[in-house]
């Protein structure tokens, strides 16, 4: 049964699905990451928020943000938290072998087979052309997940801010990511904290 923590987020949002058991967890991930090739950001958002409605985009925007940060492949990050919300440890631990086990297997498989034809123009070719599809997709899901941004505390005039700011030390500056977390996402941090205590304030001096 899910646990008290995972009923609270439905309640609020009653058309939302949720996992039926710690299988549907392990069977769910692992087709999602049977499906990630190259472009496994757009397969996660189109799965877990359109097809299976387990959350919603802005769920899915601050849970992919929060385990963009955290150590680790942000996709298993994500699938850890998501199981984890629902059947607590033992859901985490069944999300994350989905993400791991079949795909393991296979990419090993992929490595061995790989390591044979890799100096061929052929595999130099089929690698150029699946990046450029990865990339379309990622950029794809980024701007499709740009209208969640409208319901963001900081707004969506600062959101866009800091995502040309992050742009530009990582792609252009060349900003290692322990720069950019800090120097952008800290202050990000205490505009998003600094808002959402001034909106709660609000609330309780209409209430009263």
């Amino acid at each position: 049964m899910p646990t008290e923590t995972s009923t609270a987020p439905q309640a609020s949002q009653p058309s939302l699905n949720q996992p039926r058991s710690r299988t549907d967890l392990f069977v769910s991930f692992t087709l999602l990451a049977l499906q990630g090739f190259g472009g496994v950001v757009a397969v996660v958002q189109r799965e877990l928020v359109e097809r299976k409605r387990w959350m919603t985009r802005e769920q899915f925007v601050e849970d992919w943000a929060v385990a963009h940060v955290m150590p680790g492949p942000s996709v298993v990050n994500l699938s850890m938290m998501i199981g984890g919300r629902y059947f607590g440890l033992g859901g985490a631990l069944a999300a994350m072998a989905g993400m791991l086990a079949i795909p393991l297997v296979i990419v090993l498989l992929l490595a061995a087979l790989y390591s044979g034809v890799a100096d061929t123009a052929v595999a130099q070719g089929a690698l150029r052309g699946m990046g450029a599809v990865a990339a379309g997709l990622v950029a794809a899901t980024g701007l499709k997940l740009t209208g969640a941004l409208a319901k963001n505390a900081m707004g969506l005039g600062i959101c866009i801010a800091l995502a040309v700011l992050t742009f530009v030390a990582i792609a252009v500056l060349r900003w290692p990511l322990a720069w950019v977390l800090p120097g952008i996402g800290v202050p990000a941090c205490l505009w998003a904290w600094t808002r959402l205590a001034a909106t709660d304030g609000n609330r309780a001096d209409k209430q009263t």
